[in-house]
């Protein structure tokens, strides 16, 4: 009796040290201080507020959607084109694709929790001793239910994991939506960009082609000399040059934005017109905590959570699994007598599986798990430090134009200054064609700066709200 008792305690064992080991079942925990600490306010924007200090950790609050940032432009084609953009660009509806698809497996996922229920049917011929080899004809009907109990949280665990998966890649739906966005502002921006530059540049070549007609009436006059007529002549030609470039640029443009809003560029056109979209004026002081909005830091946390649940359920494939199974229905040799009292079966059962040896199958699973969960943690904070050099890149950017544009605007002033005091020069035969076609050439080159100069301000202005996760507010 005493040697019967040993045994099933021996017996016992194995299930009591998976008992005892299932108290200490936890995720792997996450060292906060490996995290990047937030500074209390961006370099570039010196101007700190009580609510700049903050801390970017696994728990930040989820990235808030992004509102209309673009209707700060107060440019109604530019509504147009964002609004098409969100509708019909392909790589926004791939990656809504792809958040249909993880909330799928979510849901496949979460369905191990729950009561599996289904019905049966069936008919066999057979022959055994019992009915001294005669063949025999058994039909059944009936339903199956099976429970699997989780008991150390394996299944919950996994489920959790697929949940979080499923909020990274609507984080990423999101990231996508705003990286969009933000490609189609630009695009649009540097579209009317190069058709300010287009009708700079055209009527500077018009100036230069009336010149041109001057001086060949002067040269037949004897008045200049045919050096005279070829300088002016090479000026039109590489100006002539020059527009065709911009118009060049200005078609690939076109093209590009076709694509982002997912038009045929065939049928696509922007219809060149007055510059007039307003450029937003940055506040000082932006809080660093706008950046727990950015959908790209919320899709690396997502997924560094969901690598932290995965540990666990590695770890719980160590524990037994528990399981509820019952069955009922009926079973007859004729079919009419299927439904009878006399046919009833019935059965109820509990199955309870503990792997003893599986040649390291889970602990290299566990090692997996582990190794993923650091991959994810290594690409969580490689997102934040991206995040915040992004911000300041743009911040920085917005500062030095502001500057550039100032010593721009001067060297602008003073070239066209220039220009009209050559020109009077030359008209009184003070000074030479040369000198009033330099002056004239750096008016143009200073002008076509200004220009791209401003054109740089809206697209970084683009860029740092994308930064920001779409907006300072």
């Amino acid at each position: 009796m005493n040697q019967t008792s040993s045994k099933r305690r021996l017996a016992l064992l194995p299930l009591l040290a998976a008992l005892v080991l299932a108290g200490c079942a936890t995720s792997a925990s996450i060292d906060a201080s490996s995290l990047p600490a937030a500074p209390t306010t961006f370099k570039e924007n010196t101007a700190p507020t009580a609510s700049s200090i903050t801390s970017i950790n696994p728990a930040s609050t989820p990235a808030q959607a992004q509102g209309l940032w673009w209707k700060v432009f107060s440019d109604p084609v530019l509504d147009q084109l964002v609004d098409q953009a969100g509708r019909n660009n392909n790589s926004v509806q791939v990656a809504a694709g792809r958040l249909a698809q993880a909330r799928a497996i979510a849901g496949l996922t979460d369905a191990n929790r729950s009561l599996q229920v289904g019905l049966g049917a069936g008919a066999t011929r057979q022959n055994n001793s019992t009915t001294g080899n005669v063949a025999q004809t058994v039909v059944s009907a009936g339903a199956n239910l099976s429970y699997e109990v989780d008991l150390f949280g394996k299944l919950s665990a996994a489920s959790n994991a697929a949940a979080l998966d499923a909020q990274s890649r609507e984080a990423l739906l999101r990231s996508t939506q705003l990286l969009v966005q933000a490609d189609v502002a630009q695009t649009y921006l540097s579209l009317r960009a190069i058709d300010s530059e287009r009708t700079l540049v055209r009527e500077t070549l018009q100036a230069y082609r009336n010149t041109l007609r001057l001086t060949e009436v002067r040269f037949k006059e004897g008045d200049v000399a045919e050096l005279d007529v070829a300088r002016v002549r090479s000026e039109v030609a590489s100006t002539e040059s020059e527009a065709f470039a911009l118009d060049q640029r200005r078609a690939q443009l076109e093209h590009a934005l076709a694509v982002l809003v997912g038009e045929v560029a065939s049928r696509f056109q922007v219809t060149p017109t007055e510059w007039a979209t307003a450029l937003p004026a940055i506040p000082a002081g932006v809080p660093s905590t706008v950046l727990t909005r950015r959908p790209d830091i919320a899709a690396a946390q997502s997924s560094m959570q969901s690598a932290q649940a995965r540990v666990g359920v590695a770890q719980a494939a160590w524990f037994p699994s528990f399981s509820l199974t019952a069955n009922g229905g009926y079973a007859a040799p004729e079919l009419k007598d299927l439904f009878t009292m006399s046919a009833q079966a019935w059965g109820v059962g509990a199955l309870l599986s503990l792997p003893l040896f599986d040649g390291g199958r889970r602990e290299a699973g566990v090692q997996n798990a582990r190794a993923e969960l650091d991959i994810a943690l290594a690409n969580y904070r490689e997102q934040v430090l991206v995040a915040f050099r992004d911000v300041e890149d743009q911040l920085a950017s917005l500062r030095l134009l502001a500057e550039q544009s100032e010593a721009q605007s001067r060297s602008v002033a003073s070239s066209s200054r220039a220009t009209v005091l050559s020109d009077s020069r030359y008209r009184n035969g003070f000074v030479s064609q040369l000198e009033l076609l330099d002056a004239q050439r750096s008016e143009l080159r200073n002008r076509r700066q200004a220009l791209q100069v401003r054109a740089a301000q809206y697209l970084a202005t683009v860029g740092l709200i994308r930064a920001l996760g779409g907006g300072w507010a």
